[in-house]
């Protein structure tokens, strides 16, 4: 549930004028995160790497649980991409080697077109994790 909530807030961060168009109510709450975006995006990048390891390890989990392979998969890529798309420049102030950063760079110039449909994907995601940690279970 935890990681559903933070995909929510990381959609939200990403596709802010859609969130806004919507409930234009919301925009004293994304007021008072987007400040914090940069360290959300970096925190975030770690994170989905972290889960995209966990979920190769664990691929005897597709044929036992595959809806729970699937989606931790899918979050995992989503929070990963909207990660560094959110939080590039917080992490390269802590990865120094310019061939990195390039690197960094690069993948950013291939995401980036995808922001939009990444941050809908995190808010459909993150709903999914929420809705889905109350009715399904692993037994």
């Amino acid at each position: 549930m935890a990681y559903g909530i933070w995909l929510i807030i990381l959609g939200a961060l990403a596709v802010p004028s859609l969130i806004l168009s919507k409930k234009p109510d919301l925009k004293a709450v994304l007021g008072k995160i987007s400040p914090y975006q940069g360290y959300i995006g970096a925190i975030s990048a770690l994170w989905g790497i972290y889960g995209l390891v966990i979920s190769l390890l664990n691929m005897g989990l597709l044929s036992a649980a595959p809806i729970w392979w699937i989606t931790l998969t899918a979050t995992s890529f989503v929070t990963f991409s909207l990660g560094i798309l959110l939080g590039i420049n917080t992490l390269k102030q802590f990865i120094k080697q310019p061939e990195a950063q390039r690197k960094m760079d690069a993948t950013v110039a291939k995401l980036a077109p995808f922001q939009g449909t990444l941050g809908l994907a995190g808010l459909g995601l993150g709903a999914w994790c929420v809705v889905a940690s109350f009715v399904l279970t692993i037994a």
